[in-house]
């Protein structure tokens, strides 16, 4: 089994976990993730990088993916928070729902037709 194929079978044994959206692991159900892992051979590295990442995740769903609430919550600057999404690969725009409203900037030629 590749690296990969592993990364994908623990993403998809913590999201069975998970169940339902707001409910968690028990420490018996993380320690059988663990133990899931460690028989399976992954790298302590790995299993860290995993870890933070699905933190992250719940953290930012639990805020409606709004990094700016999320932050305090996770007792780290938005910068940083921002810094580390990036170094795990998660993009938070294609998991949020909504879409961003229109910028309310006037056009130079409104903003000129105004000031005349």
């Amino acid at each position: 089994m590749n690296r990969k194929c592993c990364v994908r079978m623990r993403v998809a044994t913590w999201g069975s976990i998970m169940g339902e959206r707001h409910s968690y692991p028990t420490s018996a159900e993380l320690d059988a993730v663990v133990l899931q892992m460690y028989r399976a051979g992954t790298p302590y590295a790995e299993a860290i990088r995993e870890f933070k990442k699905q933190f992250m995740l719940t953290a930012l769903r639990e805020a409606n993916w709004n990094e700016s609430k999320a932050a305090p919550v996770l007792r780290m600057h938005r910068n940083t928070l921002s810094r580390v999404l990036r170094q795990l690969d998660i993009d938070i725009s294609a998991l949020r729902k909504s879409k961003r409203r229109q910028s309310r900037s006037v056009d130079l030629r409104q903003q000129k037709k105004l000031a005349s």
